[in-house]
């Protein structure tokens, strides 16, 4: 399937006492994922948004292997899991500088009709930009 690689520093911010990254930004991490593999596709979520689709995160399932630390750069590597229908199912994977993977997790989100608040199917054109793409 499709994928995409960003490169990102672990700000000292995002950082327990111990140095570690906190658990709880790795979702905001994986949302920096999605957003750059659309934009890559030419689609932001802001085109969405104005077209009436949200894309709500409805699962979110993550495995920490090793910690993040303070500094440490780290490669975020995005994919598509599969074609999508009325869901979109992303794969991630977070490595750092020495190649070690650190964070593994899957994503599903649902395509909503802003309007009726419902499920719906991927817009025609994210889905022909993907169907290109494979």
């Amino acid at each position: 399937m499709i994928s995409d690689k960003i490169e990102f520093r672990v700000r000292y911010g995002e950082t327990d006492q111990m140095s570690y990254a906190y658990h709880g930004n790795y979702a905001a991490y994986f949302e920096m994922g999605r957003t750059e593999w659309l934009r890559k596709l030419g689609i932001s979520y802001k085109k969405m948004e104005e077209d009436g689709i949200m894309l709500p995160v409805i699962n979110l399932n993550t495995n920490y292997l090793k910690p993040a630390k303070y500094d440490d750069v780290l490669t975020l590597k995005t994919t598509l899991a599969k074609i999508p229908t009325a869901r979109i199912e992303f794969k991630f994977e977070i490595t750092n500088q020495q190649n070690e993977l650190l964070t593994t997790a899957t994503a599903v989100l649902v395509f909503v009709n802003m309007k009726t608040n419902r499920p719906t199917r991927i817009p025609k054109y994210l889905l022909d930009k993907i169907n290109t793409m494979l």
